[in-house]
């Protein structure tokens, strides 16, 4: 019997994983589904951090510049110092794991189904099915299941943030390989919700263009590369080029209360855990804290693990998200003015979740007070509602 078992080698379980082999912490197993339609695409995980974490030989880029333009076209550029923004495309993070967990004498992978997963005395227990049909139950002491959820708890706002987006090569060098374009809102803007460009500059002639959306619905593949094309010839001029991937997801953004324990031994992570923060979409940063915090508190012989974001940060997100979605804050202006008007390493753990209660009140009285507070005396007598998940995606931040 393993000490953790790990259901789901997504961001949330593969950093779980991770720092329990790193810090010697916990046996584990790693559930994983098998080569097929379960097993996703590649994707690209985005994050902020100050220093050394342990990732460095998995970090495909990054940049210490970052840029946002607001709709009216004019750039805000950014140095975020100490922080700096990396990418980690999702084998290389996959193969960083997998060596660790073959390495070590208490650590495992086992491609196999998940069918279910429930308390049992003393611990908890998985039952799976193998690639080659017969069934399997594993026991231990903790259960972690990163699996997405069926149905999203009952919430007062819930907004989508859909994306899908190209690696494009150029014909010529079109791109600035320091700085990162965060948010573009030159796109234009749906009637509900609002929408913006992003790119991550690889190389001078290659890039990973987006474009994203924070609204109700998703659309359809055609108007996804529809908005994409306009972007990439008639907002960034690349003139021509190939698109040579894509990627696509869909992240909820919603105050739904996310129950992180399912059993005396089973906890959830990862978005089904309440890791993504409900009114950015950043996750991955947030998985490597917890991540963190999981090991000592096992190592420590603790059984209670800290939430992802503490209350008053869940709070804000509440106010934002419903602003938002009412439409009495303008979201590209929001966010611009906030780029424009807060020093960049103090908004960047803002949006992380790490500020202290001064920098918050400092930040808030640069956004639009009246609706805000509006917002945040309306939102204590709405009520909670059950709606349809979207078929979701894992957060690129």
């Amino acid at each position: 019997m393993s000490d953790v078992v790990v259901v789901g080698g997504g961001a949330a379980g593969l950093s779980l994983a991770h720092r329990l082999v790193e810090t010697s912490s916990a046996t584990v197993t790693v559930i994983e589904p098998p080569d097929g339609p379960l097993r996703p695409a590649e994707r690209t995980w985005c994050y902020w951090d100050a220093g050394a974490d342990g990732l460095e030989g998995v970090v495909s880029a990054s940049w210490k510049v970052v840029r946002v333009y607001g709709a009216d076209g004019r750039p805000i550029t950014v140095e975020p110092a100490p922080f700096t923004y990396r990418m980690v495309r999702s084998t290389d993070f996959e193969g960083l794991v997998h060596g660790h967990l073959a390495r070590s004498e208490g650590g495992r992978v086992l491609r196999a189904t998940a069918e279910s997963v429930h308390s049992v005395a003393g611990g908890a227990e998985v039952r799976c099915r193998l690639p080659e049909g017969p069934s399997r139950t594993l026991r231990a002491r903790h259960v972690f299941d990163s699996r997405p959820l069926t149905a999203l708890p009952p919430a007062r706002t819930q907004l989508l943030q859909h994306f899908r987006g190209w690696f494009v090569h150029t014909d010529t060098a079109r791109f600035d390989p320091a700085v990162a374009d965060l948010m573009d809102f030159r796109v234009p803007q749906p009637a509900h919700g609002l929408a913006f460009g992003y790119v991550l500059p690889l190389a001078p002639n290659r890039a990973l263009v987006e474009y994203t959306e924070f609204s109700r619905n998703t659309l359809t593949t055609e108007a996804y590369d529809a908005a994409l094309g306009h972007y990439c010839r008639d907002i960034l001029g690349l003139g021509a080029f190939t698109p040579e991937s894509t990627e696509q997801g869909v992240i909820p953004m919603t105050d739904a209360r996310f129950p992180r324990r399912a059993g005396a031994g089973v906890f959830r992570i990862g978005t089904a855990g309440g890791t993504t923060r409900p009114a950015t979409g950043y996750t991955f940063a947030a998985a490597q804290r917890q991540s963190r915090s999981i090991a000592a508190a096992l190592r420590d012989g603790h059984g209670t693990f800290p939430a992802p974001y503490g209350r008053r940060a869940l709070a804000m997100d509440a106010i934002l998200l419903r602003a938002l979605d009412t439409g009495r804050i303008n979201g590209p202006d929001f966010f611009s003015d906030l780029f424009r008007n807060v020093p960049a390493e103090r908004l960047l753990r803002f949006l992380d979740g790490t500020t202290s209660l001064r920098e918050e009140w400092g930040i808030g009285l640069r956004t639009p007070v009246r609706p805000m507070l509006l917002t945040a005396a309306e939102l204590p007598f709405l009520p909670r509602r059950s709606r349809p998940i979207a078929r979701s995606g894992e957060s690129h931040r």
